[in-house]
Protein backbone atom coordinates (compact mmCIF):
# COMPACT_ATOMS: atom_id res chain seq x y z
CA UNK A 1 0.00 0.00 0.00
CA UNK A 2 2.87 2.28 0.95
CA UNK A 3 4.47 1.38 -2.56
CA UNK A 4 1.56 2.42 -4.37
CA UNK A 5 0.52 5.51 -2.32
CA UNK A 6 4.01 6.73 -3.16
CA UNK A 7 3.76 6.71 -6.79
CA UNK A 8 0.33 7.92 -6.99
CA UNK A 9 1.66 11.21 -6.20
CA UNK A 10 2.61 11.34 -9.78
CA UNK A 11 5.62 10.46 -12.17
CA UNK A 12 8.03 7.64 -12.51
CA UNK A 13 10.30 6.76 -9.54
CA UNK A 14 13.34 3.87 -9.37
CA UNK A 15 13.03 1.99 -6.67
CA UNK A 16 15.55 3.98 -4.86
CA UNK A 17 13.58 6.89 -4.44
CA UNK A 18 10.34 5.07 -3.46
CA UNK A 19 12.42 3.48 -0.70
CA UNK A 20 13.45 6.98 0.27
CA UNK A 21 10.28 8.86 -0.01
CA UNK A 22 8.71 6.52 2.57
CA UNK A 23 11.25 6.56 5.21
CA UNK A 24 11.62 10.33 5.01
CA UNK A 25 7.73 10.49 4.92
CA UNK A 26 7.65 8.89 7.90
CA UNK A 27 10.11 10.72 9.77
CA UNK A 28 12.76 7.33 9.64
CA UNK A 29 10.30 5.22 11.32
CA UNK A 30 9.69 3.14 8.08
CA UNK A 31 12.81 1.45 6.41
CA UNK A 32 12.08 -0.16 3.43
CA UNK A 33 14.88 -2.77 2.57
CA UNK A 34 16.11 -3.51 -0.56
CA UNK A 35 14.52 -7.39 -0.38
CA UNK A 36 10.95 -6.40 0.54
CA UNK A 37 10.92 -3.68 -2.19
CA UNK A 38 11.80 -5.85 -5.34
CA UNK A 39 9.89 -8.96 -4.96
CA UNK A 40 7.15 -6.13 -4.11
CA UNK A 41 7.05 -4.01 -7.12
CA UNK A 42 7.96 -7.31 -9.30
CA UNK A 43 4.43 -8.93 -7.96
CA UNK A 44 2.93 -5.12 -8.42
CA UNK A 45 3.36 -5.54 -11.85
CA UNK A 46 3.06 -8.68 -12.89
CA UNK A 47 -0.69 -7.85 -11.19
CA UNK A 48 -0.98 -4.93 -13.14
CA UNK A 49 -0.81 -2.05 -10.22
CA UNK A 50 2.35 -0.33 -11.88
CA UNK A 51 3.83 -0.23 -15.14
CA UNK A 52 7.85 -0.62 -15.55
CA UNK A 53 10.34 0.57 -17.83
CA UNK A 54 13.98 0.56 -18.25
CA UNK A 55 15.60 4.25 -18.61
CA UNK A 56 19.04 5.79 -18.86
CA UNK A 57 19.69 8.16 -16.05
CA UNK A 58 21.68 11.80 -16.40
CA UNK A 59 24.88 10.07 -14.77
CA UNK A 60 24.25 6.54 -17.74
CA UNK A 61 23.24 4.38 -15.47
CA UNK A 62 20.66 1.94 -16.12
CA UNK A 63 17.31 2.50 -13.83
CA UNK A 64 14.22 0.40 -13.45
CA UNK A 65 11.58 3.05 -13.45
CA UNK A 66 7.75 2.48 -12.02
CA UNK A 67 4.40 4.13 -12.29
CA UNK A 68 0.87 3.27 -10.71
CA UNK A 69 -1.80 1.94 -13.51
CA UNK A 70 -5.36 3.16 -13.10
CA UNK A 71 -5.77 -0.71 -11.78
CA UNK A 72 -3.51 0.20 -9.10
CA UNK A 73 -5.21 3.49 -8.12
CA UNK A 74 -8.42 1.40 -7.65
CA UNK A 75 -6.31 -1.10 -5.75
CA UNK A 76 -5.21 1.42 -3.46
CA UNK A 77 -8.40 3.03 -2.73
CA UNK A 78 -9.53 -0.47 -1.78
CA UNK A 79 -6.32 -1.29 0.29
CA UNK A 80 -6.86 2.24 1.91
CA UNK A 81 -10.31 1.29 2.70
CA UNK A 82 -9.71 -1.62 4.63
CA UNK A 83 -6.79 0.03 6.35
CA UNK A 84 -8.47 2.82 7.78
CA UNK A 85 -11.26 0.12 8.96
CA UNK A 86 -9.22 -1.99 10.55
CA UNK A 87 -6.86 0.95 12.55
CA UNK A 88 -10.19 1.99 13.89
CA UNK A 89 -11.36 -1.24 15.15
CA UNK A 90 -7.36 -1.47 16.52
CA UNK A 91 -7.95 2.26 18.22
CA UNK A 92 -11.63 1.25 19.73
CA UNK A 93 -10.20 -2.00 21.35
CA UNK A 94 -7.66 -0.23 22.72
CA UNK A 95 -9.89 2.93 24.60
CA UNK A 96 -11.23 -0.13 26.16
CA UNK A 97 -10.58 -0.23 30.00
Amino acid sequence: MLILKTLARGGELHGFQIADWIQETSDDVLHVEEGSLYPALHRMEEAGFIRAKWVTTEHKRRARMYEITASGRKHLAEEERRWLAVTAAVGQILQQV
